[in-house]
């Protein structure tokens, strides 16, 4: 029997990171360095918290916006670390991930023929999203400006049609944090343009290197229009238990809430006790962005060793080398490394077109898996330099 499906489902992707990650698993000594999953485990205090919430039978529907202990103490720490403001009651929600938080922000904002203009190399999963919706992305390439935008690159793609701007700072997958200076000239040229609404998906905000996380929200009063995602996911470890932000000024928060009701009623119970645990302490986060910071370092210095252009990140947990010199696609030479070598990386077009001749590298792994990789990447480098 033939069934018909709606084109801009059957018209979208399967995951590539997925697709890598699942091939990574058919060799038993693999080094795989695929995903964006945390290497550590979620803390213990955080872990008894849900378990404790379990045994009290706290296992109920909660308010379909979360717990409110959990939102005041979104809040406070929205303001503490980024210095954002918001109603508990009124403009912060709890999701089910920063996925599902994107979800409801994309489908609030964007209809059919919308165009959102999205920094490139981006993120794989914001394109499905985005057109479920209807609406275009509209991509600019960064990758000639390390991988910051700028106001001029706004400017050129910017029309008629154009509803949003996704901003994904800091960046999966190059882990750039633009400055100070870079950020307040994206928000100078979103005053110009007081009709254009902004995403701001800040999922890696608490894994900054050498400066801190700048919300476009901060600056300009572009509060009034911004949505703010964030979670615990990345920076508490906190992949499975399913925990996202979505903040954002009433007049917003009130259309965002009637997706998020309508999608998914509320997050998991036991998730939210466990969250709010996780949000009385950064000392854990602290601990594990030192790591990542000793992790990205060594691997930049092998990597320029090697003569592979390589950007210190400012933050997240991946490097995005460019390896373009070994006359490779981005997705031939992943494939390659990972037949050969039975190192897992993720082909740069994954990202886009601006993405090309690079990989991406995620160093959410233990220090003796990525030595391990520079050893095997040395033995690569070697042998294409023979060829």
């Amino acid at each position: 029997m033939h069934y018909n499906f709606q084109t801009r489902v059957s018209s979208a992707r399967p995951s590539v990171i997925r697709e890598f990650a699942g091939n990574v698993s058919k060799f038993d000594d693999a080094v795989d360095l695929t995903l964006g999953e945390p290497d550590f485990n979620t803390p213990e205090r955080i872990r008894q918290a849900g378990i404790r919430a379990i045994e009290e039978n706290r296992t109920k529907y909660t308010p379909d916006d979360g717990i409110r202990e959990l939102r005041a103490a979104a809040c406070a720490y929205f303001k503490r670390e980024y210095e954002l403001e918001y109603d508990p009651d009124w403009e912060m929600m709890v999701t089910c991930g920063a996925t599902e938080a994107l979800d409801a922000a994309f489908r609030s904002v964007l209809g059919p023929g919308d165009e959102i203009l999205v920094p490139q190399p981006v993120y794989l999963g914001y394109e499905p999203l985005i057109r479920f919706c209807g609406a275009v992305p509209v991509y600019m390439d960064t990758s000639e400006n390390h991988f910051v935008l700028t106001p001029e690159m706004l400017e050129k793609a910017c029309t008629g049609y154009t509803r949003a701007l996704l901003l994904n700072y800091p960046c999966n997958p190059t882990g750039c944090v633009p400055t100070e200076g870079e950020m307040q000239a994206i928000a100078d040229w979103l005053e110009r343009h007081p009709d254009i609404m902004i995403i701001s998906d800040e999922v890696y905000a608490g894994l900054t290197y050498h400066r801190r996380h700048i919300s476009i929200a901060s600056l300009n009063d572009l509060w009034n229009r911004t949505i703010v995602i964030n979670g615990l996911s990345k920076s508490y470890a906190m992949t499975g238990w399913r925990i996202g932000f979505l903040a954002a000024p009433r007049r917003i928060s009130d259309e965002l809430y009637k997706v998020h009701q309508n999608t998914v009623t509320c997050a998991a119970a036991m998730s939210q006790y466990a969250a709010l645990e996780a949000l009385k302490s950064s000392q854990e986060t602290v601990e594990m962005r030192h790591a990542y910071e000793k992790r990205a370092e060594y691997l930049c210095e092998a990597l320029k060793e090697m003569d592979i252009p390589v950007n210190m990140p400012g933050g997240a947990f991946y490097l995005f080398p460019d390896i373009s010199q070994f006359g490779l696609s981005s997705l031939g030479f992943a494939t390659m490394l990972l037949q050969r070598y039975h190192v897992g990386t993720v082909p740069g077009s994954a990202f886009g077109k601006a993405g090309e001749g690079h990989i991406r590298i995620s160093y959410a792994a233990s220090m003796e898996q990525l030595k391990e990789f520079v050893r095997r990447m040395h033995l690569c480098v070697g042998a294409m330099a023979g060829d």
